[in-house]
């Protein structure tokens, strides 16, 4: 079994892995910069903090309506009959709202809002096909931690793909471009082997579906609080910026948090990690807090940038081992809605975060934007702590059957499989 840096290489070497996680992290770049490149595009067109935050948490509550719904489909019909339609609708709205601007606000909101609820499940759809792909458990949480690497690369390299595409262009022509360039992505995963070939485990009828696993929900309380502090530290970091040098601090502060998250990710993937995945997310997620409560001091920039790559430190370790978390509690034949809601709630959050902060900052000033990310952080943690004894028992149902996390053979294990080959 590989380990270190050499383990990520041994699963790219696996075939189509490279393909889905590059067609993925490619797909996903309309959601991952759309938070950045609505407040950039709604200030260029004269609107305020307030309708720029709250454009940006429309888009964010409706993927996250659409997230669960879209993730329940793919589970019953497969990727590609859901994906790809769900990406052209998406860019779609995208190419409403960039043409028609915010004269009419009921166009704008409505072209954000199918924009996002549309957005196509591409990151449940790439860890549900991981166990059909590289087949052994150890390969599988390497592969969900290379997983939430890649998403901090796209976090790392929009904001600045983003204010480059402003620079050069214009906010409209920046979110026309990012939008068809997800589409592609999408292609490339919907039109390869293992996305048409995947079928989902047999599943038990329920309306709840994924929602009827209590430390699921426990989860998800955590990871809406995780999204709450990142949603509000867009919004914040854009009012620190104006007076200091404006977009170009912006897109360093946030590419600086991506890359502390990008650090973060290197370092828990290269290694083997012992004891229960839950107790590990309640240690990272107290870190993670902790990272958040400094960026209240808004020093000047270098120093604020290094604070920004402090915060995102622990992003995407927390990310990862939610993955793992997920994994152990999702009821069988649901991952793809599992997951789907891990991005719900994170989306949520993030939504009522940029909303907070906008009036925050406005009345209060950027710190109390930042505080508002501090927030945050700390009923993240208190939510796990609260939740320890639901979360310390995973279900019996899920299609990644519970394992001791010390058994480190790499042999493919029975029912370990979100599907199964048509």
């Amino acid at each position: 079994m590989g380990t270190g840096l050499a383990g990520y290489t041994d699963i790219l070497r696996v075939p189509h892995a490279a393909r889905l996680l590059a067609g993925t992290l490619v797909g996903r770049l309309p959601s991952a910069v759309a938070h950045i490149a609505i407040v950039l595009f709604a200030r260029a067109e004269g609107g305020s903090y307030t309708l720029a935050g709250a454009l940006a948490a429309v888009y964010g509550l409706t993927t996250a309506a659409g997230q669960p719904l879209l993730g329940r489909l793919v589970d019953l019909y497969g990727q590609p009959r859901v994906q790809l339609p769900a990406a052209v609708l998406s860019a779609l709205g995208m190419a409403v709202l960039a043409v028609s601007g915010i004269g009419s606000l009921a166009v704008a909101y409505t072209a954000v809002a199918v924009a996002g609820f549309f957005t196509p499940p591409l990151e449940g759809g790439l860890r549900a096909l991981w166990p059909d792909v590289l087949g052994r458990r150890d390969r599988v949480h390497r592969a969900y931690a290379m997983d939430a690497i890649a998403q901090e690369v796209m976090f790392t390299v929009g904001p600045l793909l983003v204010t480059l595409l402003v620079w050069l262009m214009s906010p409209a022509a920046a979110l026309l471009a990012v939008n068809a360039t997800g589409v592609l992505g999408a292609l490339s995963v919907v039109v390869s082997e293992p996305s048409r070939r995947w079928r989902s485990a047999p599943r038990e009828a329920h309306w709840l579906g994924a929602l009827r696993s209590a430390g699921l929900l426990a989860l998800l309380g955590c990871f809406f609080f995780v999204g709450l502090a990142l949603g509000s530290i867009t919004v914040a970091a854009l009012s620190y910026a104006e007076g200091r040098g404006g977009d170009a601090v912006y897109g360093w502060f946030m590419a600086a948090l991506g890359l502390g998250a990008l650090v973060g990710g290197v370092a828990y993937g290269a290694r083997e990690w012992a004891g229960a995945p839950e107790r590990r997310l309640r240690v990272i997620t107290g870190l993670l807090a902790l990272g958040y409560l400094p960026l209240m001091l808004t020093p000047g920039v270098p120093a604020m940038t290094a604070l920004g790559a402090v915060a995102g430190l622990f992003l995407a370790p927390a990310i990862a081992c939610a993955f793992i978390v997920v994994d152990r509690h999702a009821p069988r034949g649901t991952v793809t809605e599992a997951f789907s809601w891990l991005v719900t709630t994170f989306g949520v959050g993030a939504a009522v975060g940029t909303a907070a902060a906008g009036p925050a900052v406005e009345f209060a000033g950027t710190a109390a934007g930042f505080a508002v990310a501090g927030c945050g952080g700390i009923a993240a943690l208190l939510v796990l702590l609260a939740t320890g004894r639901v979360l310390a028992a995973p279900g019996r149902g899920a299609d990644f059957a519970p394992a001791d996390e010390n058994d480190r053979s790499g042999a493919a294990e029975p029912g370990f499989s979100s599907g199964h080959r048509a």
